[in-house]
């Protein structure tokens, strides 16, 4: 019979990588992440058998986390030592619904599966996620670029976009407007679709907008087939159309809460 250490052991990295972002610091996440093995180790009984092995640790944890009354209040941070931004931000997000946009957004649980690591249901979730979303926009308030050919998606992109407080520069239905937008004014997030309405390409307005832009990109497309080729580079965000409004919010405060820039990608 395979060992509960055996099995949990692959999982605990990824573990301390979230204890680090939600405590915010690599000393006090890995204090937690210890007792939290120490714990099952004492009473084997607390890991949920009927919960796979990754969301079972998780769940864990989290129960072990937010037994802490003060981990379940939200501090005045005026300061920190971390290196991360990242993660001394993230201390000003409220306690619950920081840890549901932690597990999805950094930890890449689906909403069902982060809803069994906290023990609630998926509305919850992403409620808590929008909740998070909201806050982070606060945060990271930017101008962000659309470009997207049908009418009806565009709209609910401006919405949502909107909804969390960030600025649309202008909609872009082909590969000549986007760029014409661009030139008048630089947007802090671009979200693109890749197939537009003149047969031009969003894959070719965002290439040519990262010579000269240093900023973060979600495609969201319904050809993913042609992004997700499994050779390198590949987009850091994608969304799958037809989308979640949660979903896209939670893909927005990841891209500009952790910073992370688009590499160029050409696609033959």
């Amino acid at each position: 019979m395979t060992s509960m250490a055996a099995v949990l052991t692959p999982h605990v990295p990824y573990l301390r990588r979230f204890a680090r972002a939600l405590s915010g610091s690599q000393q006090s996440g890995d204090a937690y992440v210890v007792a939290t093995l120490e714990a099952m180790i004492e009473d084997p009984e607390i890991f949920p058998s009927e919960m796979p092995h990754r969301i079972g640790l998780f769940h864990v944890f989290l129960k072990i986390w937010n037994s802490i009354t003060v981990n379940g209040q939200t501090p005045a941070v005026e300061g920190s030592n971390d290196n991360m931004p990242a993660d001394r931000r993230l201390e000003n997000i409220t306690p619950r619904p920081r840890q549901a946009f932690l597990l999805v957004a950094l930890e890449e649980f689906d909403f069902d599966e982060a809803a069994l690591v906290l023990g609630t249901d998926e509305a919850t979730i992403r409620e808590l996620v929008d909740q998070a979303s909201r806050e982070i926009a606060e945060q990271v308030l930017t101008d962000v670029l659309i470009i997207e050919d049908e009418p009806l998606i565009a709209m609910d992109l401006e919405d949502i976009v909107g909804s969390l407080g960030h600025t649309i520069i202008g909609i872009g239905r082909t590969y000549d407007e986007a760029q014409a937008i661009v030139k008048e004014r630089q947007p802090g997030l671009i979200l693109a679709d890749i197939q537009l309405a003149d047969g031009s390409s969003g894959l070719d307005a965002v290439n040519d907008m990262l010579d000269f832009l240093d900023v973060p990109v979600i495609f969201i497309t319904a050809f993913p087939e042609r992004l997700l080729t499994g050779q390198r580079p590949e987009p850091t965000f994608l969304i799958t159309k037809p989308f979640q409004p949660s979903t896209v919010k939670a893909i927005i405060s990841q891209a500009l809460f952790f910073e992370r820039r688009a590499g160029r990608k050409k696609v033959a």
